[in-house]
């Protein structure tokens, strides 16, 4: 199974342009006082919500290569990463300052009594730590050390879902949901299931699979 062939710099474009659409769409709302009867609290979840979901979409792009080959995906695997941090950078940014308007000793009490919200700061940090060092210059410059450095996406991940749980307390199944397909994703770190999937994915071009957009003479 393969994906339609797209040029690398067209996929980066469609890329840009759904990662910015939901923000588009919530600047749209906040002026248009489409927010709900709480517009502080609405832009908290909507931004924590689309972090997480586009980290998901970065965690993906290892399964996804290895069941398919889908190599070509490999670069926005960045792209995606970095749009987690920036809404993840803008949920905090709306907690710290329209939520708790810079008050530092309210933030004190906040991030390190609450435990939803320290969890969520410590996710938020390891998001921002990556999305600085994911430059060539950075990778050089850690040489080994930044693959190490860059596993804890998997932390990251975790702590967003138990931050996510916390936050919503009564329907958890939105934060279960996520929960479980980053853990199916994080099974494919291992490699005996990364051997299978990759030996599934030789089986299929043997059986001569069927290309996306292809047809049989």
């Amino acid at each position: 199974m393969h994906i339609p062939t797209i040029k690398p710099l067209y996929l980066k474009i469609i890329t840009h342009i759904g990662a910015l659409l939901p923000l588009a769409w919530t600047v749209q709302d906040y002026f248009t006082n489409n927010l709900t009867v709480n517009p502080i609290q609405e832009l908290t979840f909507r931004t924590g919500r689309y972090a997480l979901i586009l980290l998901i979409l970065t965690l993906a792009i290892t399964p996804l290569n290895a069941l398919f080959g889908w190599r070509k995906l490999i670069p926005v695997r960045r792209l995606f990463g970095l749009y987690a941090a920036l809404y993840a950078t803008l949920h905090f940014l709306i907690f710290v300052g329209l939520d708790y308007g810079f008050d530092r000793e309210l933030l004190q009490e906040a991030i390190f009594e609450k435990r939803y919200a320290l969890i969520g700061f410590s996710a938020f940090l390891i998001l921002l730590a990556l999305a600085l060092t994911s430059n060539r210059s950075a990778m050089k410059r850690l040489g080994k050390r930044w693959k190490k450095l860059h596993r804890l996406v998997y932390l990251a991940g975790g702590l967003a879902i138990v931050h996510f749980i916390w936050v919503v307390k009564a329907d958890l199944t939105r934060p279960l949901l996520y929960g479980s397909v980053m853990a199916l994703f994080l099974l494919f770190r291992l490699r005996p299931l990364r051997r299978w999937a990759q030996s599934i994915r030789v089986r299929f071009r043997r059986t001569g699979t069927l290309k996306v957009g292809e047809t049989r003479p």
